[in-house]
């Protein structure tokens, strides 16, 4: 399996296109969110000016390479956003049919869980999975903690090829290591790393086993083919 024929919106910092890491090839054409609402789509739109969405880019296609990723920039030159820009980011993927929403990222920030689960809502309506991360240095983050997400745990112990899958409170929970892509010559730890690469580890594990499922690709048939992925790992 390749990830042929699973179309990923990556919500991130955008992506560098020439990065040796990124296939370019399998990239389709995304947009940029403001906090405010803005909204670009022009040829500098998605260009990562922080590292965080190639690197998060790198990982999904490391896993699945064929699978075709639309980057979703809503990070400029921090890594800070708004709760109306993510809503915005989620309505603007479901309308490019996407099968996979990736959230390497989230809010810690209670207040933006009714918009954001409205959002994901709409998007599992749509046959679409979103998959964020559940926490973030012990504390809950949003949309990964609410129920119709794939929420992501770091374990460090489980190897980079690997992952386990749980229930927690009526909702999935899968947890892997939080390396990214390795870069011969750099120790694992000098990279960036933390909850955020394990989502897209993630993400590419599930283009992985959405594959051969036709659309509607619903969460449920997602939940069990990645549980059917583990018995032949």
């Amino acid at each position: 399996m390749t990830g042929a024929g699973v179309r990923i919106a990556v919500i991130d910092s955008g992506v560098q296109a020439i990065h040796p890491h990124i296939d370019a090839t399998r990239l389709a054409p995304g947009i940029m969110i403001g906090t405010d609402g803005r909204l670009d789509t022009g040829l500098e739109a998605t260009c990562d000016q922080l590292g965080h969405g190639t690197a998060v880019i790198a990982a999904i296609q490391e896993k699945a390479p064929d699978a075709v990723c639309l980057p979703v920039r809503v990070f400029g030159s921090v890594l800070r956003t708004s709760g109306a820009a993510l809503v915005t980011a989620i309505h603007w993927a479901v309308r490019q049919e996407v099968d996979l929403i990736n959230l390497s990222l989230g809010s810690t920030n209670p207040a933006h869980m009714p918009l954001l689960s409205q959002a994901i809502g709409m998007a599992v309506n749509h046959g679409v999975s979103v998959i964020a991360a559940r926490d973030t240095g012990g504390r809950p983050c949003y949309p990964g903690m609410i129920k119709d997400v794939i929420g992501v745990t770091l374990d460090w112990d489980i190897p980079r090829t690997h992952y386990r899958i749980m229930q927690q409170d009526g909702a999935c929970v899968i947890s892997t290591a939080g390396y990214p892509r390795a870069i011969p010559g750099v120790p694992l730890r000098r990279n960036l790393y933390g909850v955020s690469f394990a989502v897209a580890q993630v993400t590419g594990f599930a283009a992985l086993a959405l594959e051969p499922i036709a659309r509607p690709r619903c969460r449920r048939s997602l939940e069990t083919a990645l549980k059917a992925a583990l018995e032949v790992m």
